[in-house]
């Protein structure tokens, strides 16, 4: 049977890989029948012949989980079409500080909220009455 996966290169802590197709019983550095390209975990740098890995794997080759992932997502040039993770992993103390501070700015906002519509109601009411007031103070000038 065969397999396309990885084939380990590089030195210690710094792997390589290079993606190939070979017999599921040979060894994990053993002869490849055909490698399909190359990519690098550390750096997310890939370069896949994506038209003959679907080829291996119209014929009958089975995808490791990884390399099944990494034809998923790889682009039509063949390089990895990666996304950054938006959402952070924070520890319990981190999250409830996070969740404190969105709290704490909600309450704020709502105060302002509340602040700016009862400034704005007797800023309304205000102009109503200031002529109101002067109407009759211009009628006492008159009068003397």
């Amino acid at each position: 049977m065969l397999k396309i996966r990885l084939k380990r290169l590089g030195a210690k802590k710094t792997p390589a890989y290079r993606v190939i197709v070979i017999n599921s019983t040979t060894k994990r550095e053993g002869k490849p029948i055909e490698e399909l390209g190359h990519y690098n975990p550390k750096t997310k740098v890939m370069q896949l012949n994506k038209e003959k890995a679907q080829e291996w794997i119209s014929k009958g080759a089975q995808p490791t989980k990884v390399v099944a992932f990494l034809i998923a997502n790889c682009n039509a040039d063949g390089t990895l079409n990666y996304k950054k993770k938006e959402e952070q992993k924070l520890s319990k103390k981190a999250m409830a500080k996070a969740e404190a501070e969105k709290e704490a700015k909600a309450k704020a906002e709502e105060e302002a909220k509340a602040a700016a519509e009862a400034a704005a109601a007797p800023a309304e009411e205000a102009p109503a009455e200031a002529p109101a007031e002067e109407a009759p103070a211009a009628e006492e000038e008159k009068a003397e």
